[in-house]
């Protein structure tokens, strides 16, 4: 089974404003809500892919009910920690012309709440995957992933991991299966600019040698590099297509990678598995549906 783990899940209203004035009343265009958080991406996108995983993280108040509601109409199976005080957050992100955001805090999470988590968890196996994805709220030690990872540690559980800075660093010594940072992500991890594919490998194999089983580095339209278990490289270009909304294409990507390993097993298969995810959410307005994902990936 896959697990994937959301700190601070949210409702993303995405509203459409033509010419928007500050100051004065204006009227949207178009209204959409959305369950939003990385791991819940993931798990949205392994739903339409058929596959089936466990929603994991906390919610609270009225909006985490809205957001248990929407994962279920999606066939998402949810297993979330309910708050007893707060609201879970509600993202407003407004387009007109270009797009501003303005992100809630969300609640509160407890000690007591941390180690209901860590209770769940204990019943994974080494049959199972865990997706930690995302931010975490200021409430939450900055260890929070290195600790869940070290927590798992000898349960044989695949582990992946698609965050940044110290959260992604930290977790390297617990020899996650999987991570996944971008091609600026990875600059910043090692304080340079990446400008090539070339050099994207190279630090790829810097944080594979650094503990992490397999990096992959999703690099927009060109596509994405792995470096898997056994030091292999693999580079597949992106298929061309508009880019209409890049918000979850990341998670696509993981939630791709996952489907296509646990299909065959086969890395390359599962790059390309991964890329096809990730452009086909790309290119639309929500997230991949398994019929996009097998178009892209026949041209691939």
């Amino acid at each position: 089974m896959i697990y994937t783990v959301t700190f601070n899940p949210s409702i993303d209203y995405i509203i459409s404003v033509n010419d928007f004035e500050k100051g004065k009343i204006n009227r949207t265009r178009s209204e959409n809500v959305f369950p939003g958080g990385k791991g819940i991406n993931v798990s949205i996108v392994l739903s339409n892919l058929d596959v089936e995983s466990v929603a994991l993280g906390f919610v609270a108040g009225f909006t985490g009910g809205e957001i248990e509601r929407l994962l279920d109409i999606r066939g998402v199976r949810t297993d979330f920690i309910n708050l007893n005080e707060g609201n879970s957050r509600i993202n407003v992100k407004l387009r007109s012309g270009e797009e501003t955001e303005i992100n809630g805090q969300g609640p509160v999470i407890s000690e007591e709440a941390i180690k209901t988590l860590y209770h769940k968890l204990d019943g994974l196996t080494s049959e199972d995957y865990l997706v930690l994805a995302g931010s975490i709220p200021d409430c939450l030690p900055k260890t929070i992933y290195m600790d869940i990872l070290k927590y798992v540690e000898g349960k044989g559980v695949r582990t992946i991991v698609d965050a940044t800075g110290s959260l992604l660093l930290n977790v390297l010594e617990y020899r996650p299966f999987l991570i996944k940072p971008n091609n600026y992500e990875l600059g910043d991890l090692f304080g340079v600019k990446i400008n090539s594919k070339e050099e994207a490998i190279f630090y790829a194999h810097k944080l594979h040698d650094m503990g992490a089983q397999n990096v992959l580095v999703s690099m927009a339209a060109e596509g994405a590099i792995l470096v898997d278990e056994n030091g292999n490289e693999f580079l597949i270009n992106a298929p061309s297509g508009q880019v209409i909304n890049s918000v979850g294409a990341g998670d696509s990507m993981v939630a791709g990678f996952l489907a296509g390993y646990m299909e065959r097993s086969d890395y390359e298969y599962a790059l390309k598995s991964g890329i096809a995810a990730g452009s086909a959410s790309a290119f639309s307005e929500d997230l991949a549906t398994k019929k996009e994902v097998e178009k892209l990936f026949r041209e691939l």
